[in-house]
């Protein structure tokens, strides 16, 4: 029987658009979930159903070193300006010969949050800036 070893979770990348965004050090948010609505038939006594409401999908959060490259804020700016631009996007988990096995595909996305650099002259830590990206929908491929 051939071993099956959980893939690895620092082998991934990150599509924005079709085109892979570099140099991200850490991905969240990757989750689904339904609200539960309580139902009770009138003819039944003690029984409480549980059905499957509304869809939600928790914000993605990226974290990078942050560069000089400014694109996440021109995007984020682009909702401060009242003219959102949505995009679609991937996070990809790669294998140990980085080729891709899972694929998180979001639709829809827009910044709704970016955090720049703490900055500490105690410390010898990259820069991080983080953004939280919201979207409509969450597909799992393999």
């Amino acid at each position: 029987m051939a071993r099956n070893d959980p893939y690895a979770q620092f082998n991934f990348l990150v599509e924005l658009d079709g085109v892979a965004a570099a140099g991200f050090t850490e991905v969240g948010g990757l989750a689904v979930e339904s609200d539960v609505i309580e139902y009770r038939n009138g003819n039944e006594d003690a029984t409480v159903r549980k059905l499957p409401g509304l869809r939600k999908y928790s914000n993605i959060t990226l974290k990078r070193g942050y560069t000089a490259n400014l694109e996440l804020w021109k995007w984020r700016k682009t909702t401060e300006d009242g003219q959102t631009a949505r995009r679609s996007g991937a996070i990809i988990l790669l294998d140990e010969a980085r080729q891709p096995v899972l694929r998180w595909i979001f639709r829809e996305g827009w910044i709704a949050k970016y955090e720049g650099p703490a900055l500490n002259s105690t410390t010898n830590e990259a820069a991080i800036e983080s953004i939280e990206i919201a979207h409509e929908g969450l597909t799992l491929e393999a």
